[in-house]
């Protein structure tokens, strides 16, 4: 007969009860983990964070369903001119040469009312796909791919210099000192890998764009939401794997010990979203270490890959590089990647735009293509927003004989996947290509409409700062319903 008293093993009274019993206390371990992912709990290394919460990256819903996941943000930096890429206007070859004709408005440029004779563009242009978009020989790779693009050929922006454009179309203002769109994103929405930023930003040189980091900066939020810029080359993050002679125990235990020094130092200093962000920064450098090798670790793909990107052409190879590694980044669950083209104003052509544009347009044309076509083949492309333009365009009017002035009064960006609506163009310029006139899109409705896309509404997504309920697209912004399919 069973005799209950001479048992040898102990009843539990709940599931918790078993896991901290169970392989001696690890499964209790891993479930603290997983609450403190999720942020049900806190954690060692999450303490002090804004607003209490123990994981302010932790993935979480927005405010509507998202049709995105996921941003890569193609910036080409110093101004493209829509005039010779995605919006044919035959009007200045007609009156190249001369003054603009008197019915065109006049706007300000950064030399002042200009009355320089109208450019000719040399370009040759070809109607795309079933939806006949009009794209210049300079994008033919990028046109074989019209159908997914929804060009919006309206944008308009108000500054007229780079520092401040570039600024606004980071930031919604042309005034350093707000949050970037990356970090907006990843203050609604965290992100869905602990092991990566949630934002990365990719130059493919060694110069910074102008307003330098700020233009993927936190301003008033915390920094714990700011983009993490990677290297340029073959080592995109450096120190990803320890010495040799120091072991995983030995690394967690020396970032507990600076992490304590680092709470007890903060808790004397609430507020300080730097020192916040710096401890944040050390434990994710050390679940980096167990995931980024990998991810940026580009002799995964294989030769075809590399060669459709132009790795192996030294004319794309750099540009060719971010846009691979940025379909590696989204795939991995990184909300937010940002690549410039040309960082440090390279497409600012007030003189010699041909030969410009036209080394430009070669290093980010087959690359773009590549992006477009490897995340369409592997189903990611439904949900990731591709996005390409500058902080503004450029004149119909001649700049130095042969180059174009700035033109924030009217320019061409374009959409793709994410729940685009794609072969169509929104809005249009003047005849001249030199002022928006149908369907007017400026900087903030993008902004709106890209957190639309991915399930933010920006009239709700708000961080308070110094009593004001600040949003990202600064009170304004208006949505372009076009735009989603």
């Amino acid at each position: 007969m069973f005799d209950a008293s001479s048992r040898h093993y102990e009843t539990v009274a709940s599931r918790r009860e078993f896991l901290t019993r169970t392989g001696a206390g690890f499964g209790a371990l891993a479930l603290h983990s997983l609450l403190v992912q999720d942020g049900l709990a806190a954690g060692g290394s999450s303490e002090g964070v804004p607003g209490g919460a123990p994981n302010p990256m932790r993935a979480r819903s927005g405010h509507l369903s998202p049709t995105a996941r996921s941003v890569i943000f193609l910036f080409m930096d110093g101004g493209p001119s829509h005039l010779d890429t995605f919006d044919r206007k035959p009007a200045i070859n007609q009156f190249a040469g001369q003054p603009l004709p008197k019915t065109i408005e006049r706007v300000i440029t950064p030399m002042g009312v200009s009355e320089n004779p109208v450019l000719a563009s040399q370009r040759k242009w070809k109607q795309y796909g079933e939806s006949g978009l009009e794209i210049s020989d300079w994008y033919a790779h990028v046109g074989e791919h019209a159908d997914d693009l929804c060009v919006i050929r309206s944008c308009w922006a108000d500054g007229l210099n780079h520092v401040g454009s570039v600024c606004q179309m980071n930031t919604g203002s042309i005034l350093a000192g707000r949050p970037s769109l990356g970090a907006w994103v990843g203050y609604g929405l965290g992100s869905e890998n602990e092991n990566l930023p949630g934002f990365v930003v990719l130059l493919d040189n060694d110069k910074e764009p102008p307003g330098g980091n700020r233009v993927w900066g936190t301003g008033f939020m915390p920094a714990t939401y700011q983009g993490t810029r990677f290297r340029n080359g073959q080592t995109p993050v450096l120190h990803l794997s320890p010495p040799a002679e120091i072991d995983g125990l030995q690394q967690r235990s020396k970032l507990d010990f600076i992490n304590e020094v680092n709470r007890k130092h903060l808790r004397t200093r609430a507020g300080d979203s730097e020192l916040e962000a710096r401890i944040a920064s050390y434990e994710l450098a050390f679940r980096m270490q167990a995931e980024a090798p990998a991810a940026v670790d580009l002799t995964q793909e294989t030769s075809e890959t590399q060669e459709s990107y132009g790795l192996n052409n030294k004319a794309t190879a750099a540009f060719g590089r971010n846009c691979l590694l940025a379909r590696r980044m989204v795939e991995r669950g990184v909300r937010f990647v940002q690549l410039y083209s040309g960082s440090g104003s390279q497409w600012d052509a007030h003189t010699k735009i041909e030969d410009n544009h036209g080394r430009l347009c070669k290093s980010t044309d087959q690359p773009i293509a590549a992006l477009l076509k490897d995340l369409k083949q592997r189903g990611l492309l439904d949900q990731t927003l591709v996005i390409w333009g500058g902080e503004f365009g450029r004149t119909p009017m001649s700049e130095k004989g042969d180059g174009r002035d700035h033109d924030p009064h009217g320019f061409s960006m374009w959409f793709a996947g994410g729940g685009v609506k794609g072969g169509q163009v929104i809005g249009a310029t003047d005849d001249f290509g030199l002022k928006a006139v149908e369907r007017r899109a400026h900087v903030h409705d993008l902004h709106a409409t890209i957190l639309e896309l991915m399930g933010l509404d920006h009239t709700r997504l708000i961080y308070p700062h110094q009593g004001r309920p600040e949003r990202p697209t600064v009170n304004e912004g208006q949505i372009l319903d076009e735009v989603f399919a």
